[in-house]
């Protein structure tokens, strides 16, 4: 597996997603979970992203009881900010309790330091330079080695840069999500920031296996509240992946190994972590390492799948209104 750097921060060049082991995207079977997980030990993948509401700490307790005796091998991310206000999901990013979220998930990995800590979301409430302040006390208390920000603007991302080094912003990033590429992107690259796309092959619409007769389980599926993945907007966007299957199959790869390859060819900052609850997935995506583009299929791609021609937003209003933009 090749590596890539996130600032400082030495990974391998696709990482592993896990939010999906914990019932995201459907019933997750834990044996097969945690047989990903070795492979993926196995197979050069030494980057995995955890969060402490993925399963509102399930997940982590799964990634650290399974990495625990490979420690030395991997680098492990996760994340705070999101927490449940009046039932509902809510960001949180007052400093105060920044330290004792961080406690919270040590214990539940089972390590003494956290490799690479996001802020899962920017508290629109908080100045970001408060939160970042006390990560950064994190970092030196030997509790946290790295910093990272999570759908944050390039306006923003500035502003935590200021009061510490920042190794990463995660944010969604694919062939049919491309928002990034306006302001952040560029931001990263002339700040030494590295970029973890996460939905890389589009929650696997990019995978070439959903079809227009898919559905999506109401509270068990993130999909089913999306935009991008009811109706007309599907039927839509299914046409822009049958190009994108054409192109795969030109080369003989896999569809979703085309998409991680052409975000691969945007930049080595750039370290995709494609979720996956099933070996045969993680197995077909740690190979889109070794797939290098040509110019011709890049441009095409980048044609297929210009921005204007996806249908529909990515999250439903609500989310919508709380992502951190530089508009």
């Amino acid at each position: 597996m090749k590596r890539r750097m996130l600032g400082a921060l030495e990974v391998s060049a696709i990482g592993l997603g896990c939010m999906s082991m914990t019932d995201s995207y459907g019933k997750a079977d834990p044996e097969e979970s945690e047989r990903t997980l070795l492979r993926a030990v196995e197979l050069g993948v030494s980057f995995f992203d955890t969060a402490n509401a993925y399963g509102l700490g399930r997940n982590e307790t799964l990634v650290g009881r399974v990495l625990r005796p490979h420690r030395d091998r991997v680098q492990i991310s996760t994340k705070l900010g999101f927490t449940i206000r009046d039932g509902k999901p809510a960001v949180d990013g007052r400093p105060e309790q920044v330290a004792d979220r961080c406690d919270e998930s040590l214990d539940r990995l089972g390590v003494d330091a956290i490799d690479l800590y996001f802020l899962h979301r920017p508290d629109p409430e908080v100045p970001i330079e408060e939160t970042v302040g006390a990560m950064a006390d994190l970092v030196k208390s030997g509790k946290v080695r790295h910093i990272g920000l999570c759908e944050v603007s390039a306006r923003s991302l500035r502003k935590a840069h200021a009061i510490h080094p920042i190794a990463a912003v995660q944010s969604e990033y694919s062939l049919w999500t491309r928002d990034p590429e306006a302001h952040v992107l560029p931001a990263c690259r002339e700040l030494g920031v590295g970029f973890v796309p996460f939905s890389p092959i589009g929650r696997a619409v990019l995978t070439g296996t959903i079809d227009r007769s898919a559905e999506f389980e109401s509270g068990a599926d993130m999909r089913s509240t999306m935009p991008r993945f009811s109706g007309e907007n599907l039927e839509k966007n299914l046409a822009l992946v049958e190009e994108l299957k054409q192109l795969a199959a030109a080369l003989e790869v896999a569809p979703g190994q085309l998409a991680l390859a052409w975000l691969l060819a945007r930049g080595d900052f750039i370290v995709p972590i494609p979720g996956t609850k099933r070996r045969r997935y993680l197995e077909e995506n740690a190979a889109a390492a070794d797939i290098t583009l040509d110019p011709e299929t890049r441009s095409r791609l980048d044609a297929v799948f210009a921005p204007e021609a996806v249908s529909g937003e990515r999250y439903g209003a609500a989310w919508m209104r709380s992502t951190d933009t530089d508009d």
